[in-house]
């Protein structure tokens, strides 16, 4: 199917459960600055990677109705959780529209980047439990041996703005330390929410400059730039910009939104939504 072209100045929308998508928007940003885009961050029921699967399923179908309503091209699920058990059922939901998630993502960037097959996956629990990391990176590279490990703490410290820090490097170590350590040291740490990539200096600083840091955020975007394309929905001169939704502490929300897009101020706006 091939959009036409007012449909291509639709904007890119983007949801996560809470902040941490907001590194998936900046990559996208920095792709596609005429870009418009749209994100959605589900603050009020952070974090997916505690809940069920059938929980987490139900909230992305929420906020790709929500979305879907405002008028996107394509949507990206820049939540590794709702990518690992959702991606499916929205894909079924929106069949017209192209579905980007970030364990795909992930998984090919993992594949190329390990030197000796030995990958890290940290991520929420939730995402761990699903078994889709293993099961993508195996697909794309059989040899490799894959060990998940769940950071539960990582996602609130990013969420309080204590991403760097002794606090964050204290559990870095605990978690990760041994992983990176011996004989058989994993190589590449894929950072399996989106989230993590906000610890990256306190992870840089615990694990050392040898293992390859896995963010996902540019083969999203690369994804995204390869998926319009193939429906004929390339970039088409849109007038750029992000539109910003949560729905709780939109005040706190905008302080760190802030930070990734400057342009915007040091208060973007931010409307609160009930999903």
């Amino acid at each position: 199917m091939t959009l036409q072209p007012p449909q291509n100045d639709l904007p890119i929308g983007i949801f996560d459960s809470g902040i941490g998508g907001l590194t998936v928007a900046a990559a996208l940003h920095h792709r596609f600055p005429a870009e418009s885009l749209l994100y959605l961050g589900d603050t009020a029921r952070l974090p997916y990677g505690t809940k069920s699967p059938e929980t987490v399923i139900r909230y992305a179908l929420q906020a790709a109705a929500f979305l879907r309503g405002r008028g996107i091209k394509i949507l990206v699920l820049a939540c590794n959780t709702a990518s690992a058990h959702a991606l499916a059922a929205v894909r079924a939901a929106h069949p017209d529209m192209p579905v980007v998630g970030m364990v795909e993502a992930g998984a090919e960037a993992a594949a190329a980047a390990s030197r000796s097959g030995r990958i890290v996956v940290a991520a929420t629990e939730g995402t761990c439990r699903s078994g889709a990391y293993p099961a993508a990176i195996a697909a794309l590279r059989p040899t490799a041996t894959v060990n998940q490990i769940a950071c539960p703490m990582f996602v609130a410290l990013a969420e309080e703005g204590l991403a760097d820090g002794p606090i964050a490097e204290d559990m870095a170590r605990s978690y990760l330390g041994a992983a990176f350590q011996g004989d058989q040291a994993a190589d590449c740490l894929v950072l399996g929410c989106t989230h993590f990539p906000l610890l990256r200096p306190a992870l840089r600083r615990v694990l050392g400059d040898a293992p390859q840091l896995v963010d996902c955020a540019d083969e999203v975007a690369r994804q995204v730039d390869s998926r319009l394309h193939a429906v004929g929905a390339a970039p088409a001169g849109a007038i750029g910009g992000i539109r910003l939704f949560s729905t709780d502490t939109p005040q706190r929300f905008a302080r760190v939104a802030a930070r990734f897009f400057p342009d915007l101020g040091a208060a973007p706006a931010v409307e609160l939504v009930d999903l």
